[in-house]
């Protein structure tokens, strides 16, 4: 018997939030922010009402801030609780009594069995990533799942593999992480009432907002991460720079629409910050292109100039929105 959380939903007609469906410098940010925007679109509230968190985007020693929506702005914003879902039997039989309750499950998931991944990961690497589990028929062996920019479905031996069907018993199995999505008290806000929660959160996340500026700190350890990435060669580099540069740029290019959205409703003011959002976005696009260049050949290359528009956007961008919004 088929079962959805929200309700049976098509993949070859579903229509993608317009973060998705725009034309952007990051197509896609990370695979948890990016399942949430879709969870959102289809369950008819506003993903770019959540998106300040994204100020808080720090430099974390060795990657920048994997960000991802506080489930307490989830809360404030929509009425969304979210809990971790306790793994105790199979991941299949504990998703399948939590869809049927109408919950959400987005769980860690193995992009080698995900069909959405083709020419990427699917059937060729095994990677990490997140999925939102909506629809299940555990008899038919489907499955719909929200996962980066889209809503998909798998089936047969892609399921067969995914819930580990056939595989031995293995009491030394660690599941992966789980997360159940309630949505019993969700709230559909009056745009008004959305706008200024939203700028509240805005105030709050503006208040963590690093204390030493992340561009210039990451742009100290480039330097010695280079020596180390061109020995290791491009494969390492491909991961270093998602945990790194593409968080940065992905994170920036969000934050400058969430202010364009703010604009869109009436906020003012707000021009030299989505500019200084939307160069630091750009400045990560050409950085990740050039770097790769510099892991993959022995010639020097000046990444100054670039690193420097991100230091010092992040600095004018943040200060002027704090000053905007009267945040200390």
């Amino acid at each position: 018997m088929n079962i959805a959380a929200i309700r049976c939903m098509d993949p070859g007609k579903y229509s993608a939030h317009e973060l998705h469906r725009a034309e952007r410098a990051w197509g896609e940010s990370n695979c948890y922010i990016d399942v949430w925007i879709e969870v959102l679109h289809s369950l008819e509230c506003e993903p770019l009402a959540c998106l300040p968190f994204v100020l808080g985007l720090d430099w974390e020693c060795d990657q920048f801030t994997f960000f991802k929506p506080p489930h307490a702005d989830l809360t404030e914003l929509y009425g969304i609780d979210v809990e971790e879902l306790n793994v105790y039997r199979s991941l299949l039989e504990n998703a399948r009594a939590q869809i049927t309750a109408g919950r959400l499950v987005l769980t860690e998931a193995d992009s080698f069995f995900l069909p959405d991944t083709a020419g990427t990961d699917y059937r060729l690497q095994h990677t990490k990533t997140t999925i939102g589990i909506q629809e299940i028929d555990v008899g038919a062996r489907t499955l719909g799942y929200f996962h980066n920019s889209g809503y998909h479905s798998l089936a047969g031996a892609d399921f067969v593999d995914l819930f580990r069907l056939e595989a031995p018993f293995d009491a030394a199995y660690m599941p992966l992480f789980a997360e159940l999505v309630r949505t019993t008290r969700l709230v559909r806000l009056p745009p008004n009432i959305l706008l200024a929660r939203s700028i509240e959160l805005m105030k709050k996340h503006l208040l963590r907002r690093p204390v030493e500026n992340p561009g210039m700190r990451f742009a100290e350890r480039l330097s010695e991460d280079l020596q180390r990435l061109r020995r290791d060669g491009l494969p390492a580099y491909h991961l270093y720079a998602f945990a790194t540069i593409r968080q940065l740029g992905a994170a920036f290019e969000l934050g400058a629409l969430y202010l364009r959205w703010l604009a869109q409703h009436g906020e003012s003011g707000l021009d030299e910050c989505v500019g200084a959002f939307e160069a630091i976005s750009d400045a990560s696009k050409a950085l990740i292109l050039k770097t790769a260049r510099a892991v993959g050949t022995t010639k020097e290359t000046d990444l100054r100039p670039l690193l420097s528009t991100i230091e010092r956007c992040w600095a004018s961008g943040t200060t002027n929105l704090a000053r905007r919004y009267g945040v200390v």
